[in-house]
């Protein structure tokens, strides 16, 4: 059993979320967390909402209202979607919780005492109209260096280089297209360059052991070509105080989200533990060296992951140029992989709300079932490259491989061992056909498996399917409808083997799918509960904060399940009822022109 902390992007709280930022930061931490539990692993899966930075000040304002009702609002949605979703989070939280105010001060210090947070005079990008900073990625111009026209503050996406707002070219603010002013102001920075030879040295070695995905490693070496010290405090007064003297008591001083966030995975682990009764659990997946750790996000936030967040824990642990002393946390682990997936867009155009060019999570699972969705994002999602959503492509994956592939198997299969035996019938004398089925389907979780734990879910995902194929070209070639009266017990043979090897295609189906898991495992009678799901708690701050809503479960009864469970001969069988929902092709029509009248709002 391996310690293994899969760490999933922090869902910012200034609206609800589309299906874009759950097909990069969502489904895919769930598959593989579902699949690494099961494999026996003892995984702890943390995030929350993302609730600092001008954003959220922006969005307020807009609305009326206060920046802590706009997270509170906004928290609440998204927990509710992703829990809908069947996200197995063991602790969802957010990043306004006093525990998460103190695990960022403390690590913040830690990082300072080492000498890898420095102060310098920078020019900062203010909004002419209201005099509030703006944050880097709220600034777009073309970039000096390759001359791309929709380059953010502190990035180009063509390029990969970092960048400052004032380097780019015409500059514009991206919330009302104003000019910015450019004004000194002292900020602290975290000084990457005297963390650039570790940094240089840890991606060495990630190189070495060939696991991340190749756009990922390329992108994050890229980072290291133009380091730079980065701003990591901002003149807002929403966020965390700057836990040094002359700087916390600043009213107009915050530690900025850039920094905060990413202590989210540590302080979320943190109050997981604490809240387990204890606290110091959280270290078995932090200062193990054996622990293993996988961050999940989209593309836009390689650089926090492989970049920013490694030189946090670097300074801490006092492992850059510098030196230093180890800091209050111990030895921290830097990521094992950063799982990074592209972009998804929405029929040929990218997401953007203010375009209504977005449909959000919780539209598509009130109107569709959320296997469907987790269905079409691990088949046709943006794994390794961009993917396109199209309403045609969502019917008919989810008709032709959902309803016609793996539900009509379930069904028939179950409708059959309901009306000629109503119950799981013991096996006769195995034929070459059957053993053959049997060893194939079998050895698949040896395939599939290696498959998820190495993050090509989409091949895991289409070998899972082809031996539903399997299944089903069984059932017609052996037809077992017709033996009822000719051979009754080849027929009770035949089914046998079809119940065994539909448990395990649902076993390995089970991560991406796992609320018609549950469904298709009560349909041929089993008990139990094969895919536990997240639930929503209601819960008090610890350090006496206001309450909040969390998703937790629990997941034990997954552990070291990812083998064949053999089926138990005389269990009843009940008449079947469909697992999922047909598409009328009339869906593709409705949801386009929804998204037309959306876009003319």
């Amino acid at each position: 059993m391996t310690h293994v902390l899969s760490a999933v992007a922090w869902p910012y709280a200034n609206g609800p979320r589309h299906i874009g930022h759950v097909a990069g930061f969502g489904v895919p931490s769930d598959v593989f967390s579902r699949y690494m539990r099961m494999a026996g692993h003892d995984v702890l899966m943390v995030s929350g909402t993302d609730e600092h930075g001008t954003p959220i000040l922006v969005q307020a304002e807009k609305e009326g209202v206060s920046p802590q009702d706009l997270a509170d609002r906004y928290n609440r949605v998204i927990v509710e979607d992703l829990q809908a979703l069947g996200l197995s989070y063991d602790l969802f939280t957010r990043t306004s919780t006093r525990n998460h105010h103190q695990v960022v001060q403390t690590l913040f210090r830690a990082v300072h005492a080492n000498g890898y947070v420095v102060a310098q005079t920078a020019l900062g990008a203010i909004s002419p109209r209201t005099g509030r900073t703006l944050p880097d990625r709220y600034i777009e111009g073309t970039c000096p260096i390759c001359g791309y026209t929709s380059a953010r503050g502190d990035q180009c996406d063509n390029c990969g280089n970092q960048l400052d707002p004032v380097d780019l070219v015409s500059p514009r603010s991206r919330i009302d297209g104003e000019v910015p002013e450019f004004v000194e102001t002292e900020h602290l920075f975290l000084d990457l360059p005297a963390l650039a030879d570790a940094l240089g040295q840890w991606l060495a070695g990630v190189e070495e052991s060939g696991a991340w995905r190749p756009n990922v490693l390329g992108f994050s070496r890229n980072l290291l070509a133009d380091v730079r010290p980065r701003a990591i405090t901002r003149d807002l007064d929403w966020g965390i105080r700057v836990p040094l003297p002359g700087w916390e008591d600043n009213p107009a001083k915050r530690i900025y989200v850039w920094f905060d966030a990413v202590v989210g995975y540590l302080s979320a682990s943190v109050e997981w533990a604490r809240r387990q009764g204890d606290p110091e659990r959280w270290r078995e997946w932090w200062t193990d060296p054996a622990a293993l750790s996988y961050y999940f996000m989209g593309k836009d936030n390689i650089t926090f992951h492989s970049q920013i967040w490694p030189a946090e824990l670097l300074g801490h642990n006092g492992e850059g140029s510098r030196g230093g002393e180890q800091g209050p946390f111990g030895h921290l682990n830097l990521p094992t992989e950063v799982v990074s997936s592209e972009f998804l867009t929405m029929e040929g155009k990218q997401f953007s709300s203010s375009r209504g060019v977005v449909i959000y999570v919780r539209d598509v699972l009130e109107r569709y079932q959320p296997d469907a969705l987790r269905y079409f994002i691990c088949a046709a999602g943006p794994e390794t490259a961009d993917a396109d959503f199209t309403w045609a492509e969502f019917v008919r994956r989810t008709n032709t491989e959902l309803v016609a592939g793996w539900g009509n198997l379930v069904n028939r299969t179950a409708g059959m061992l309901a009306k000629n035996l109503g119950e799981v019938p013991a096996a006769g004398e195995l034929h070459p056909v059957d053993t053959t089925l049997l060893e194939r389907t079998e050895a698949a979780f040896g395939t599939v498996g290696e498959l998820l734990r190495t993050h090509r879910q989409k091949q895991a995902l289409a070998e899972a399917m082809r031996v539903v194929g399997d299944v089903n070209a069984y059932i017609s070639e052996t037809e077992p409808f017709r033996l009822k009266k000719t051979d009754p017990d080849r027929m009770r043979t035949v089914l046998h083997v079809a119940a065994q090897c539909i448990s395990d295609c649902n076993t390995m189906l089970s991560p991406f799918l796992p609320h018609s898991a549950q469904a298709v495992h009560e349909t041929f009678g089993r008990t139990g509960v094969l895919a536990p799901m997240p639930e929503i708690r209601e819960v008090d701050d610890l350090d006496g904060g206001a309450p909040y809503p969390v998703l937790t479960g629990d997941y034990t009864s997954m552990r070291g399940t990812w083998h064949r469970v053999p089926v138990v001969p005389g269990t009843p069988v009940p008449t079947p009822t469909p697992v999922f929902t047909k598409l009328d092709d009339s869906v593709v029509e409705t949801e386009l022109a929804r998204l037309r009248g959306e876009a003319g709002a």
